[in-house]
C-alpha cells in the first residue's frame, strides 16, 4: 500500500468557503473516492491556505486515473478551482504532487 502526502495553496481569502465546501462533500464525489481506491484520505488546512492531503492506495497513479474517468470528478475539480493559488491551468487534482516520504513509525 502507498501512502501518499501532498501540498496545495488555498487562496488566503477563501480559506472559509473552501472549509465551508468541504463539511458537506458530495455523496457521489465520496463514493467515486472510494471506489477509485482512495482510501483513509484526509485533509489538513492550516489559517493561511496551506492544505496537506494524506490518503493510502494501492497505486496512486491507477487511483487519479480513476478518479479522473469519473464525471462528479470533473464537476468537483471545475468547483474546487477557484479555491487554488498557483495551479498554472491545472485542475487542483493534476496539481497534486507527492511529497517523498523520509520517515514513517508504524
Amino acid at each position: 500500500m502507498a501512502r501518499v502526502c501532498f501540498l496545495l495553496k488555498v487562496r488566503a481569502d477563501r480559506v472559509e468557503e473552501y472549509r465551508a465546501a468541504h463539511a458537506d462533500v458530495w455523496p457521489e464525489m465520496r463514493q467515486a473516492l472510494s471506489e477509485s481506491g482512495w482510501r483513509n484520505y484526509s485533509l489538513f488546512l492550516r489559517e493561511d491556505g496551506v492544505l496537506v492531503g494524506y490518503l493510502e492506495t494501492d497505486d496512486f497513479t491507477a487511483a487519479q486515473r480513476a478518479m479522473e474517468a469519473t464525471e462528479v470528478n470533473a464537476r468537483w475539480q471545475a468547483a474546487m478551482g477557484e479555491f487554488f493559488e498557483s495551479l498554472d491551468g491545472a485542475r487542483p487534482d493534476e496539481a497534486m504532487r507527492p511529497l517523498t516520504e523520509v520517515f514513517h513509525l508504524p
